[in-house]
């Protein structure tokens, strides 16, 4: 099956590393293509495509401030990141208990 482009969704968008790291950069606060590239150490059309899918995906947004764009992270937009990762937490939490019951259960038998 033939891979999603990475404009379709959320999930394909920050599946790039760069993305992520925009985002990231973006979570403190508003910043302009040339402050992303210069801060990232990417060229500043490279941060324009990568701010172009974030845009299509709706995670970021835009702004004009005289002659500048500015972008700022669309947080809600993450929400079903969100909704997915919550399933897994509660798996993950659920084995760590387990695991750890497990542990104090051979310790307990150690001590006897």
């Amino acid at each position: 099956m033939p891979r999603a482009p990475t404009t379709s969704d959320v999930f394909n968008a920050v599946a790039e590393p760069q993305r992520r790291a925009i985002i990231a950069l973006l979570s403190e606060g508003e910043r302009s293509v040339n402050q992303i590239a210069e801060l990232l150490e990417m060229n500043q059309p490279q941060a324009s495509k990568h701010l172009k899918v974030l845009k299509e995906v709706g995670l970021v947004a835009v702004r004009g401030d005289g002659q500048q764009r500015l972008y700022s992270l669309n947080g809600s937009a993450l929400k079903p990141m969100y909704d997915w990762i919550t399933k897994y937490e509660r798996f993950w939490s659920e084995s760590f208990d387990r695991l750890e019951e497990y542990l104090n259960q051979l310790q307990r038998k150690e001590k006897k």
